[in-house]
């Protein structure tokens, strides 16, 4: 209902013809766009990534309306400039997911399209504890399913139930995220392997490794265990950042300067972690914040994404990308002001 209503709203500003105005005034020029995976089969991973039908019309949408495609490190220098030649798009993929590649690669060569990709030690190397493919593979393979730290049971025969099912259980754990690891007895009593999900989902090291010579390609990092940072002291957070940056530049022979903070929201990372991942060696790192690119305002160590994936239409990007969702925050910020 929460996305129909946005749809709704998204399709009536571009029916009366308000688009243009509003990407005139709250469209940036710049934007980090991000993704996870991008899902061959999307209705039976319970619409958990981006379909591919939606990354081919997001790229080129871009195009289209002429935004140009650009590495990170490029688009900061032009915003940084205030280069209005153009508007510029970042493409960036968390987390190392085999269809990333699989899928991804082929139509980002068509569009000749760099894009960078964030990879948390734990994922080549199969000791990362990724308790979100858990759940979903938890949750897709029964019909009823319970969840014992949560003291909740969820009947869920019907598509459109598991993803009401996935939806709660995971708001529950980004609500703590030390709740993560209270999964595992529930994990272990069903006979979901996180290990043989890691080595089904994510790009192994040699893939990574050939990965990072392709012209195309940057890698960054991404934590060794994707923990949320700001839950650990001081130490283990620069540890997570430290010892993922040198795994990945022995990994792949080459410089790893950008880095995502896991879940990246404001309970997962702050000022702490922008010094800390500065003090690593990162010359920047992005959030999951939303926003786009303002040269008045850019901080290379929190910097804002968009997010695409999930069940967004065509519509709602277009939208985002406009800068609708900024303008509409301002009007009620101004309301709620007032």
């Amino acid at each position: 209902m929460k996305q129909l209503l946005k749809d709704v709203v998204c399709h009536g500003f571009d029916w009366v013809g308000l688009m243009p105005a509003v990407r005139c005034m709250f469209a940036g020029r710049a934007a980090i766009i991000m993704f996870h995976e991008i899902q061959r089969e999307f209705r039976s991973e319970l619409a958990t990534g981006t379909s591919i039908s939606l990354f081919e019309h997001s790229l080129s949408w871009l195009k289209r309306e002429g935004w140009k495609i650009v590495s990170l490190q490029e688009c900061l220098e032009r915003v940084s400039r205030n280069d209005r030649s153009h508007r510029y798009a970042v493409l960036t993929f968390d987390d190392g997911y085999r269809d990333n590649v699989s899928v991804a690669l082929p139509i980002l060569e068509r569009h000749n399209a760099p894009f960078l990709m964030y990879v948390p030690t734990g994922a080549p190397t199969r000791t990362l504890q990724a308790w979100w493919l858990g759940l979903r593979e938890l949750i897709r393979s029964r019909d009823d399913v319970t969840v014992d730290a949560m003291d909740a049971r969820f009947h869920c025969p019907d598509f459109q139930a598991k993803v009401s099912a996935l939806a709660r259980t995971t708001q529950w754990v980004h609500e703590d995220y030390e709740r993560a690891t209270m999964l595992t007895p529930t994990f272990q009593k069903a006979g979901v392997s996180l290990s043989r999900l890691n080595d089904a989902y994510f790009l192994d090291e040699k893939e990574i490794e050939r990965l990072s010579h392709h012209p195309l390609v940057s890698i960054g990092g991404h934590t060794t265990s994707h923990s949320a940072l700001k839950t650990l002291d001081s130490s283990s957070a620069r540890a997570e950042m430290v010892d993922n940056r040198h795994y990945l530049q022995n990994l792949i022979q080459r410089p790893v300067r950008h880095f995502a903070y896991p879940y990246g929201k404001p309970n997962a990372c702050g000022p702490r972690e922008e010094q800390l991942a500065n003090d690593a060696g990162f010359s920047t790192a992005v959030t999951t914040c939303p926003g786009q690119l303002d040269a008045r305002r850019l901080n290379h160590f929190a910097l804002p994404r968009t997010f695409v994936g999930h069940l967004d239409s065509q519509i709602a990007f277009q939208a985002r990308m406009n800068g609708l969702q900024r303008g509409l925050h301002m009007l009620l910020g101004c309301r709620h002001a007032a």
